[in-house]
């Protein structure tokens, strides 16, 4: 690992941070990560939309970059569009800005026309629909893009049921099969990935969203 910087990470809950601690430590030994978690992005973003936030975001990109990072990986896919966007252009961050679903979405338009979206929270829904369809569009091909919302799902993570929210992503996505690829919207739902029984592939982000974070430290 070319040890030339950190990547820092936006999250908008401190459970993502073991989960990234975790694969770095798989996958990517040597890289260091800079968490940082604002859980009121998401809250307001969940309220008012996820252009409520832009200022926010582009205050903790900025700090981010003063602090020394190499690139930042958006973990939180409600204001991942939002993150790139103020990463963007000659105003941008001056370091590369990425959204930690993109990877997901294209592998999942890879797979085949039929893309179903998972999500447990309705904010989430809109911003990975629109990702899915954009990656289709770069790849040339078709999506027709469905969307799932896990009804009391969220209400479980807030409370603080981890198990019970990732048993009931896991049964959403095990009542697809007529699909060509299932997306976990959400980082936090990827745990669901290890219980599902379906024959459909289920996609999650952290993983492939980390590999590309850590290909932009090294290259960016």
């Amino acid at each position: 690992m070319n040890r030339s910087g950190p990547l820092a990470l936006l999250h908008t809950s401190p459970l993502h941070i073991p989960v990234f601690d975790a694969l770095r430590d798989e996958d990517h030994q040597g890289l260091e990560l800079r968490h940082m978690v604002d859980e009121e992005l998401l809250a307001r973003a969940r309220r008012e939309g996820p252009a409520a936030v832009a200022g926010e975001v582009r205050a903790a990109l900025d700090r981010a970059v003063a602090d020394g990072a190499r690139a930042v990986l958006c973990t939180c896919s409600t204001i991942g569009a939002v993150a790139e966007e103020a990463g963007a252009g000659e105003a941008g961050a001056g370091v590369p800005v990425l959204r930690v679903d993109r990877p997901m979405a294209a592998a999942a338009v890879a797979a085949g026309p039929r893309v179903v979206v998972v999500a447990t929270s309705e904010s989430t829904l809109e911003p990975t629909v629109a990702l899915v369809e954009e990656e289709a569009r770069a790849a040339g091909r078709s999506a027709q893009v469905r969307t799932l919302l896990v009804d009391g799902a969220w209400a479980r993570f807030e409370a603080g049921d981890i198990d019970g929210y990732v048993r009931s992503v896991a049964t959403a996505a095990d009542s697809l099969t007529d699909a060509d690829a299932i997306v976990l919207a959400q980082a936090s739902m990827t745990p669901a990935q290890r219980l599902t029984t379906t024959a459909v592939p289920v996609l999650s982000s952290p993983r492939p969203g980390l590999a590309a974070g850590a290909d932009a430290v090294r290259h960016g």
